[in-house]
């Protein structure tokens, strides 16, 4: 009997992944902190905080259910989630003074060693709230980096994450003790003598410059990867070749569909920002026309502005793409905001006129009603279960469909010696008819107005 057929692989990045994991309770990291504000993250038992400030209270338990399931990504433990209607967040605490005492009694009880805040803190913030809680504090950004350098893998992803990271890091150097010490100024520094002058440069001052002289490597790092990444796409700028990028938000299946449509054998984890790293793949409509499809990073509400920098060359395979598929999670609780979130990205990253099909996953696991609601809002979607394969076949022939097609119709016969140009409209034309004759092959296609050029010498009106 045959083995079941599994459109996602053997999956042994997936296995490398699930090889290693945190053990909470194990950490030894010492008591004392660090002049650097983002440190290493104790992310093992978790409190969760979050100020309400606009939309529904739905909204505001979605927010935090997503938080929760960005801990756990990064391998926490929640223990418990804190929610404050304000109109705005404190500028000193972010959430307010009877809340920070609350959260205090809630660190204790649960004996909670991180609190993670809903937001991105400013430094002053980070710092008070910590003073008052007694644990560690880190915010939303924070922890959407720790999870990309968890699972950024090739040289690039790698890059871009600690670039992002540095970034975050550089506005948030932290003096303790001694370090606080500045060159002494007015008399002191204009001669006073021995013991009147500061030690020179401070410990803050040291790292923030190598931490501008190490962000500058990477900027370079950065530029000869975009080159090469560059040459790639004009490449297929220059053969002609469409094609289509993979979008949408985080786990909404992405790449369970790349691998359903061209069987790629990515990675594929039921996780927030499993895939970092973009995956391009060859595949062909039934009419022989070559086209490619790339599999992106996910997108997130908020999505941290140092995280859209660094990682912009790799979006550009969005902005540069001929349709976006742009990928929906059909059975989660606020698949519109999903929507708006992503579209939100795409326009920052210059992606919000590329031609759209939206298209809504998990259809297997969504109940009814709320599929109902999407077909009414989204009555051009195309519903599909990457899973189990349903609806598939539709989007292909539909992404297919809209993808450019050749300019120039051409009537050409071509001699069997010259079978390479029959092989150039199969990759990147367009046969309407062809027909095998005694002298060559007469083909009608459309084509690009380069390799119409190099039919022009065997075009049918040119011979007669």
């Amino acid at each position: 009997m045959a083995a079941a057929y599994d459109a996602d692989g053997l999956q042994l990045d997936l296995a490398d992944r699930l090889s290693l994991k945190r053990v909470a309770g194990m950490s030894t990291q010492v008591a004392d902190i660090s002049e650097v504000e983002y440190r290493d993250l104790q992310l093992e038992r978790v409190v969760l905080i979050s100020v309400w400030t606009s939309g529904s209270e739905a909204d505001a338990e979605n927010a935090m259910a997503e938080l929760k399931l960005l801990a756990e990504t990064a391998g926490a433990q929640v223990l418990e989630g804190l929610i404050q209607r304000r109109k705005s967040a404190d500028p000193a605490t972010y959430v307010g003074r009877g809340k920070v005492d609350e959260l205090r009694e809630v660190v204790v009880a649960t004996g909670a060693d991180t609190v993670v805040c809903d937001g991105e803190l400013q430094p002053a913030q980070l710092r008070n709230l910590e003073d008052r809680v007694k644990v560690k504090v880190i915010d939303r950004t924070a922890l959407i980096l720790d999870i990309f350098a968890q699972h950024a893998k090739s040289t690039e992803g790698k890059t871009q994450v600690e670039l992002a990271q540095l970034q975050y890091m550089k506005q948030r150097l932290r003096g303790w003790g001694g370090n606080l010490s500045r060159q002494a100024g007015g008399r002191a520094a204009g001669g006073a003598g021995i013991g009147g002058r500061g030690p020179g440069e401070t410990k803050i001052e040291t790292d923030r410059r190598r931490i501008n002289t190490r962000i500058a490597i990477l900027r370079q790092r950065m530029r000869d990867l975009d080159a090469t990444r560059a040459n790639k796409r004009a490449d297929r700028r220059r053969n002609r070749i469409p094609s289509i990028a993979i979008v949408g938000y985080t786990n909404a299946g992405k790449s369970s569909l790349l691998n359903r449509i061209t069987n790629a054998g990515v990675l594929v984890e039921d996780a927030l920002f499993a895939t970092l790293d973009p995956t391009t793949r060859r595949h062909a409509t039934p009419d022989g026309r070559v086209y490619t499809l790339t599999d992106t990073v996910g997108f997130v509400r908020h999505l941290p502005h140092d995280l859209v920098e660094a990682f912009k060359s790799t979006l550009e395979e969005a902005a540069a793409a001929d349709l976006l598929l742009h990928v929906v999670d059909g059975s989660d609780a606020d698949p519109v905001g999903q929507v708006q979130a992503v579209r939100q990205v795409l326009n920052e990253i210059g992606a919000g006129e590329v031609p759209e099909q939206l298209v809504i996953n998990k259809i297997d696991r969504a109940d009814a009603d709320s599929l109902q609601v999407l077909r009414t809002t989204y009555p051009e979607a195309v519903f599909v279960s990457a899973r189990t394969g349903e609806g598939i076949e539709q989007l292909r022939a539909l992404a297919e469909n809209r993808l450019p097609s050749p300019e120039v119709q051409v009537d050409a016969l071509i001699p069997y010696e010259r079978g390479d140009l029959v092989d150039k409209i199969h990759r990147n034309g367009q046969f309407l008819t062809m027909e095998h004759t005694g002298e060559g092959t007469r083909v009608v296609a459309r084509v690009h107005p380069e390799l119409a050029g190099e039919l022009k010498p065997f075009e049918v009106a040119a011979r007669g």
